[in-house]
Parts: C-alpha cells; sequence; structure tokens
C-alpha cells in the first residue's frame, strides 16, 4: 500500500486508535506484545500479519511524533526474571491523528454513492 503524504495507513491507525482505548483501560504506556493482543481481539486483527509488522510500524509512528518510548526499568524485568520489554506512549499529536482519521471514516460513511439512471 502506497503512503499518501500526512496520513496514515490503517495499520497505524488500528494501533493508535488500540493504544487510545488501552489508556481509556488505564494503561498510560503498553508494550508490543499486549498490543498486538488488543490488536487481534478488535478490527485491526486482519492488518497484523506478523509481529515484525507491528514492531515497523511502532517505529514509524515513533519516528512521526505520534508514539514516545522508553525501555522499562531494568529491575522489574530482572525481578520477573524476563526480558525488558520497550514501552510506548501515546502522544498528543497521536490522538489528534486518531482523531482526524476517525472524523474520516465518519465524513466518507455518510457520503452516499452515485447512482447512474439506466440509459
Amino acid at each position: 500500500m502506497r503512503r499518501k503524504p500526512g496520513h496514515l495507513v490503517p495499520l497505524e491507525i488500528a494501533i493508535c486508535e488500540a493504544a487510545v482505548d488501552l489508556r481509556a483501560r488505564g494503561e498510560k504506556s503498553f508494550h508490543g506484545y499486549e498490543l498486538a493482543k488488543t490488536l487481534g481481539r478488535g478490527a485491526g486483527a486482519r492488518l497484523l500479519t506478523a509481529h515484525g509488522t507491528l514492531y515497523r510500524a511502532l517505529s514509524r509512528l515513533e519516528a512521526m511524533g505520534l508514539l514516545d518510548s522508553r525501555w522499562e526499568d531494568p529491575a522489574i524485568p530482572a525481578r520477573e526474571n524476563r526480558p525488558g520489554r520497550r514501552l510506548y506512549t501515546l502522544t498528543a499529536a497521536g490522538e489528534a491523528a486518531v482523531a482526524e482519521a476517525r472524523r474520516t471514516a465518519a465524513h466518507a460513511s455518510r457520503k452516499r454513492p452515485r447512482r447512474w439512471a439506466p440509459a
């Protein structure tokens, strides 16, 4: 899929919407696997073809300024005997992008298709 300048591809929109949903459930930050589970339960499931796809999209969103990321405190994974996680947070620009995508989708769904009269 070709990216139009200034527009998000469907997977990126789904990631940002999932981040908004996670925030609404009280999660200020999230990690990739948690996001993949959230996407798998929702409409974004068909967009997520592989976890590598997800992490490339997360990197693009971070480069665009829609997400911030940081490594979790190293003491937590050491205590839980697991690898460290990169935690992502939706930025204000990311929230604005979700709102714009929702407005665009709502506007597109209100348009009526043209019906041509038979000749």
